[in-house]
């Protein structure tokens, strides 16, 4: 395991003196590997230092804290011996919360020489505006919405039409067994009335991607109007499967059609 680098103490200390405003530095030595991922896991960054963190055994760091509870987390840059990386923390605010984050750039991190002073530049130009601005944005998505997002509860499901995969490649319905109200969507859709099967039936013409499309335009229409729609598979000892309830988005094929179509 490689040895600590003796330096990043007395670098951070020295960086956290030439940033704007008052900045204070805290040392942290490493005694097991996992001792570096409480912090690291607050990592303000989808680049370069998430990959540092997430690659080598870091045996120490380093966090500054700063004004309005700004925080930067040093570490070695391993195989550059003259260089550190910096990078931004998470707030740490109880009021922040996931849902918050959501639509905000990540500020990243940034490598610097192990000069404070050049380091101190670096951060200055490159690092602090992106943070703050981050931060700006995170902190207003707290006040303007303080509660995750909900979804809205489906619409009241007062009829359901089945529709039916038969042995023969047939798709559709009884006739007595369609809602009066849903015939019109149905005939809209491609769906036609088989006097001779007393059935409404969607041509195998279509193609299976063509009646997946289908069958998921009739539930989205239907669901408009509480009707809900299963789709079940006729067996070949003559009974039907259970009807598909789990919703995904359409894809061309029969299986994904049946799980789009369920709309409650």
């Amino acid at each position: 395991m490689p040895t600590p680098r003796t330096d990043l103490s007395t670098f951070a200390s020295g960086l956290a003196d030439r940033l704007p405003g008052t900045w204070t530095s805290t040392y942290h030595r490493h005694a097991a590997y996992r001792d570096q991922f409480p912090t690291a896991g607050q990592l303000w960054d989808v680049g370069h230092v998430q990959h540092v963190v997430g690659t080598y055994v870091l045996r120490h760091d380093a966090v500054l804290h700063g004004p309005k509870s700004q925080r930067l987390y040093i570490c070695d840059r391993p195989q550059y011996p003259r260089q550190f990386v910096v990078a931004p923390l998470e707030p740490a605010d109880d009021n922040i919360r996931p849902h918050h984050f959501g639509g905000v750039e990540e500020p990243n991190g940034i490598a610097v020489p192990n000069g404070p002073v050049r380091a101190a530049a670096h951060v200055i130009r490159r690092l602090l505006p992106r943070y703050e601005q981050a931060l700006h944005e995170v902190r207003h998505n707290a006040a303007d919405q303080p509660d995750p997002p909900h979804r809205p509860a489906p619409p009241q499901v007062d009829q359901v039409l089945t529709l039916t995969y038969y042995a023969d490649g047939a798709l559709g319905a009884p006739y007595a067994s369609v809602p009066p109200d849903a015939r019109v969507t149905l005939y809209a859709h491609g769906f036609q009335y088989h006097p001779d099967q007393a059935a409404f039936l969607l041509h195998s013409a279509y193609g299976e991607g063509g009646r997946a499309l289908r069958v998921q335009a009739v539930a989205q229409k239907l669901a408009t109007q509480g009707i809900g729609v299963n789709l079940r598979r006729h067996t070949a000892a003559g009974a039907t499967s259970p009807p598909t309830t789990t919703a995904r988005p359409a894809s061309p094929s029969p299986s994904s059609a049946s799980v789009a179509a369920r709309h409650r």
